[in-house]
């Protein structure tokens, strides 16, 4: 089973395959600052440190938040994401508030 690290409060949890990261956050203590759950506020914004391979593939709301340059950087927003095996994830409350303030993206249809 999938382990992840919440580096910030240097806690690691085992989950199963396919799993959210902010539910296990809100199940097992994590402390991924949360607010909303559904990819539109951008509270829950966390940096992959460690396992990006390991992760399910961008949303469109990730896209409409985040934008090319942040989701490249390694942020994801973790209500959006699924782990299929180890990763790391850090947050950061200044940059937190940068991506709530950020204007939603508009995303062309593919």
């Amino acid at each position: 089973m999938p382990n992840i690290h919440f580096k910030n409060i240097d806690k690691s949890i085992e989950v199963p395959t396919d799993s959210n990261i902010l539910r296990n956050s809100l199940r097992y203590d994590g402390k991924v600052p949360n607010r909303c759950g559904g990819g539109f506020c951008g509270t829950c914004v966390v940096k992959i440190e460690e396992g990006s391979e390991n992760l399910d593939k961008i949303k469109p709301a990730e896209k409409k938040k985040l934008g090319d340059e942040l989701l490249a950087q390694g942020y994801r927003l973790a209500c959006q994401t699924f782990t299929t095996g180890d990763i790391s994830v850090s947050w950061d409350e200044d940059f937190t508030k940068q991506v709530q303030r950020r204007k939603v993206q508009r995303v062309k249809s593919s």
